[in-house]
């Protein structure tokens, strides 16, 4: 049966599209790999900036919902040296042009404002294959197909839609995040949760770093990161308690409240290699089908992937409701814009990687946190 709009992959962006495109009539289909909604989890906290994810939500007509998950307060940043010394403390100012969020919970309201049966769970993409006349035919793991008159790639960084556009493949970066967590802070782990304070927490020098992020629920969400090569990290087997100690040991002479977010944590340590897709992806105009999200441009972490996703979704959505019938003239005025402002944006996200890892930390960092906090600053 040919669907009009298909949409692979259940992330913020496309379930953005979806929602926008159903507040204006239009159907669509989500299929999702995963078996469900509480399948994995989702992440940790998120800031949706005003310039790009408000205004997706904006379109969405979510603006209030969203407005009811907000964590409050936890907009507040830090910088630490490696003793423990605090080098910039810039509290939450309560404007929330940057309100965070936690990921699992915006999905869930996305989730929600979508009609039931929209997201198909259980569907792992195995490819697609043109039909002609715009038309690609899905193939799916477990054997069924389905025929989309618009196939949308929402599929993230090893987006198997991304082949019938581009040969590009994600690299990657030179540097891992090793994620942990640690749980009732404030009485089980008092000096990491004071040293983190009330939000976000930067602890930076040349080639190592630890950032933590304190979420709902008396939570420290942290992530480590090493400028070290892929074979380093395969050398580590994450599932040996040891492996704890033996990234620990690369912040030897650290402040103990710092390393602790390392030795404390309550869960395994879990490598997430930063991967890229060359700065500048774009394709060529191919009928019927196009990319969001990281499928679409996939960069090194900077506090924008989540916002991007969500903006690609509602302007992909803007661009069909406004060519009604002209699939082609919908994608091309959607994508243009798109690839003009995701090259601008790889080039930051690289940047701030530096920043954060380069020879320059903590002093370059502190002085790009200061630059953007003046309150005449435009958004890029």
């Amino acid at each position: 049966m040919e669907q009009a709009v298909v949409i692979i992959g259940a992330g913020l962006g496309g379930l953005t599209l979806a929602r926008i495109l159903h507040v204006h009539g239009i159907p669509s289909i989500v299929y999702e790999a995963e078996a469900g909604t509480e399948s994995r989890t989702q992440g940790g906290q998120l800031d949706i900036h005003d310039h790009n994810g408000q205004r997706a939500l904006a379109a969405a007509g979510l603006t209030e919902a969203f407005r009811s998950i907000i964590h409050e307060g936890a907009e507040a940043t830090r910088v630490l040296d490696r003793t423990g010394a605090v080098l910039l403390d810039m509290p939450d100012d309560g404007q929330n042009r940057r309100p965070e969020v936690l990921r699992g919970a915006l999905r869930r309201l996305l989730l929600d404002s979508l009609p039931e049966g929209t997201v198909r769970w259980g569907k792992k993409l195995a490819g697609a294959s043109p039909l002609g006349d715009g038309r690609h035919e899905v193939l799916f793991a477990d054997g069924s197909t389905a025929v989309a008159g618009l196939l949308v790639g929402a599929d993230g960084a090893w987006s198997r839609v991304r082949p019938l556009l581009s040969d590009a493949t994600p690299r990657y970066a030179g540097a891992t995040f090793i994620e942990t967590y640690l749980h009732d802070v404030d009485n089980r782990h008092p000096r990491p949760a004071a040293a983190v304070g009330a939000g976000a927490m930067f602890a930076l020098s040349p080639g190592r770093a630890i950032f933590a992020h304190r979420e709902a629920g008396d939570v420290l969400h942290v992530y480590v990161e090493l400028k070290r090569p892929a074979e380093w990290f395969a050398g580590i087997d994450f599932a040996d308690p040891a492996a704890k100690g033996l990234v620990a040991a690369e912040f030897d002479g650290w402040a103990p409240e710092l390393t602790a977010l390392i030795t404390g944590s309550d869960t395994p340590p879990v490598p997430r290699m930063v991967h890229a897709l060359p700065i500048g992806h774009r394709w060529r105009r191919v009928p019927g089908v196009t990319l969001l999200g990281d499928a679409a441009h996939l960069m090194p972490p900077s506090g924008e992937g989540a916002n991007l996703a969500m903006l690609d979704g509602a302007e992909l959505a803007d661009a069909l409701v406004r060519h009604p019938g002209d699939v082609e003239a919908a994608l091309a005025a959607y994508e243009e814009p798109m690839f003009a402002r995701a090259a601008l944006e790889a080039v930051d996200a690289h940047r701030m990687l530096e920043l954060c890892l380069g020879d320059d930390a903590p002093s370059g960092f502190i002085a790009m946190m200061r630059s953007v906090s003046e309150p005449d600053r435009q958004p890029s």
